[in-house]
């Protein structure tokens, strides 16, 4: 399963962007209001859970600075990314969309669409202000 956010226009330069989604930390800022619980475990992974879902482990798996920042499932039942592309428009404008993409049953893909597409928009939409 693939899913895109929206593109979101950030008032900071690709470098700017990049250095703050590098900071694991800096995910809290980003997370939808319903968000119970955020826990920095190690400089390059956290975890979070949303009211009513499980805990998510997510892990920094890999960088291509100041374009693209991976992020991957650390342990659990679940095997995933979510991929931030950071795109430079001009000096102070950078342009992101968050890309997650995962290995899922059709029952269990057909289950977490949804949300799942929500909360990448969310994300996506709280970083123009966060950033």
């Amino acid at each position: 399963m693939k899913l895109e956010s929206k593109k979101t226009i950030v008032n900071k330069s690709a470098q700017e962007t990049f250095n703050f989604l590098n900071n694991v930390e800096n995910f809290k800022a980003l997370m939808p209001e319903n968000i119970s619980k955020f826990e920095v475990l190690d400089n390059d992974k956290f975890l979070f859970a949303l009211k009513g879902m499980p805990e998510i482990v997510l892990k920094r798996k890999e960088t291509k600075e100041p374009s693209q920042i991976v992020l991957g499932a650390a342990g659990g039942k679940l095997d995933f990314s979510l991929t931030a592309n950071i795109t430079e428009l001009e000096a102070n404008n950078s342009e992101v969309q968050l890309l997650f993409a995962g290995e899922f049953n059709a029952m269990m893909a057909m289950m977490i669409k949804g949300p799942i597409s929500k909360f990448i928009d969310t994300l996506a939409e709280n970083m123009p202000k966060a950033v």
